[in-house]
């Protein structure tokens, strides 16, 4: 899973029927740059799991490329996203970086390296290759850049494939054998968790060593929040208290969910692999995380029967379009990873990811043809129409991931209070408005 004050259209980033309709045409031809046209490998990096609905849309992605290219070698490498996460300032900075990756967005990240100078301005290709008419303005807001990093204008640094957003994923089998019906509201959703906790259950898989317990906690500040809330925590439209009712309802709830025994205190050393796994194996009820696990679940989950809803009671989740494709500025081989680019916003890709549970951005909706895809898609089109994506809590900040994981994995271990958690994550936030003038 990570913002532009000015020009944001805080409509949220949608799969418009414009966008849906838009892909009617493959642009298969090949770059006219110049840039590495001449280059005889493309090197690959992405972090999608094989079997996920990113992963197998890639996969394809790289057959028709290698079809189209015949002379040219892909060397695809598969990164985690924590390697790509971690290290990818320095190695985007040397000659060992790859000619084309996939890499989070939002000010901390795509945004960072922007300004850095490390990313290529693919301003001219979107326009030659049609990916602006692709993309509705909202989710090009990811995709765009200023001179300060800041997301929402400027260049074109980026290309999203896809939509995401934060769900729970729960086991009808267990909720059927202790008789729980699907909460509408957290009260319910609690009441629901008290009950398998009775049961000796543990109810939440919870990847605290990565992304998601983050997220759960962000989902219950959420719950508190509105929409001016959430301009101002990722737009910096006005200052953020940190210990307003958001943030300490977020980080207090998150604590008592621990004392209660919603979420087991070993869990502060669990990635985000493990978690899946273990939901997957049905130790646990329920998932709070994202759409990407849908595609993987769908296929790997045999034993139980399984749906998904939106957080009770919240308006606003966590969510946005997907990751980016990004081609490095010291790529070698620039007209190849425009190519790959366009491959990946072709109709055949983007049916394809769709009907493997993923949200397409430029997807035929008629090709779509599984029931719960569909739904998937259509509910992420609810939270867009809604203006109910909110981001993700890590994006607003440089460094601010790795400060995300150490202040949840504190909550969950009680190395610290709620307080500290609060003071914790305000000083580099407050210290980077600082160093934007803000």
């Amino acid at each position: 899973m990570t913002l532009s004050r000015r020009g944001l259209l805080t409509g949220a980033l949608g799969l418009s029927a414009a966008a849906l309709a838009a892909c009617g045409k493959d642009d298969d031809s090949s770059s006219s740059s110049t840039e590495g046209a001449d280059a005889k490998t493309l090197t690959l990096w992405h972090y999608e799991g094989p079997t996920s609905a990113m992963g197998i849309a890639w996969a394809k992605a790289i057959e028709i490329f290698k079809t189209k290219h015949p002379g040219v070698e892909v060397k695809f490498e598969e990164k985690s996203f924590e390697q790509i996460q971690q290290n990818a300032q320095m190695i985007l900075n040397s000659d060992s970086a790859p000619d084309i990756l996939e890499y989070n967005k939002g000010n901390a990240t795509a945004g960072l390296l922007s300004k850095q100078g490390l990313l290529t301005d693919l301003s001219d290709e979107a326009t030659k290759r049609g990916w602006d008419k692709k993309l509705s303005s909202s989710l090009q807001t990811t995709a765009k850049y200023d001179e300060d990093g800041i997301m929402g204008s400027g260049k074109f640094f980026g290309v999203p494939n896809y939509g995401e957003y934060v769900m729970v994923y729960y086991n009808k089998t267990m909720f059927d054998k202790y008789k729980i019906a699907v909460p509408t509201t957290l009260a319910e959703f609690t009441a629901a968790m008290d009950t398998f906790v009775q049961n000796k259950v543990v109810p939440l898989a919870v990847g605290g060593a990565e992304y998601p317990a983050q997220q759960i906690f962000y989902e219950l500040a959420l719950s508190k929040a509105d929409r001016a809330f959430v301009d101002d925590y990722q737009l910096y439209k006005n200052k953020v208290d940190f210990n307003g009712p958001v943030i300490s309802y977020g980080a207090t709830t998150f604590a008592e969910w621990v004392s209660k025994g919603y979420i087991a205190k070993n869990s502060a050393g669990i990635k985000a692999e493990d978690m899946g796994v273990s939901w997957e194996q049905g130790k646990f009820p329920i998932l709070i995380s994202g759409s990407w696990w849908y595609g993987r679940f769908a296929k790997e989950v045999k034993n139980f029967e399984w749906g998904t809803f939106l957080f009770p009671g919240n308006t606003l989740h966590p969510g946005s379009s997907g990751n980016l494709w990004v081609v490095p500025e010291k790529s070698k081989a620039k007209a190849l990873a425009y190519d790959f680019i366009d491959i990946t916003m072709s109709a055949e890709v983007q049916n394809l990811l769709g009907n493997n549970g993923g949200v397409p951005v430029a997807a035929d909706a008629s090709a779509i043809t599984d029931a719960k895809n569909k739904e998937l898609i259509e509910n992420f089109n609810k939270l867009v129409t809604g203006d109910g994506l909110a981001f993700y809590p890590d994006w607003p900040a440089p460094g601010y991931y790795d400060v995300m994981v150490a202040a949840t994995q504190g909550l969950i271990n009680g190395s610290k209070t709620p307080q500290a958690f609060q003071d914790e994550i305000a000083k580099p936030y407050n210290e980077n408005l600082a160093d934007l003038g803000k």
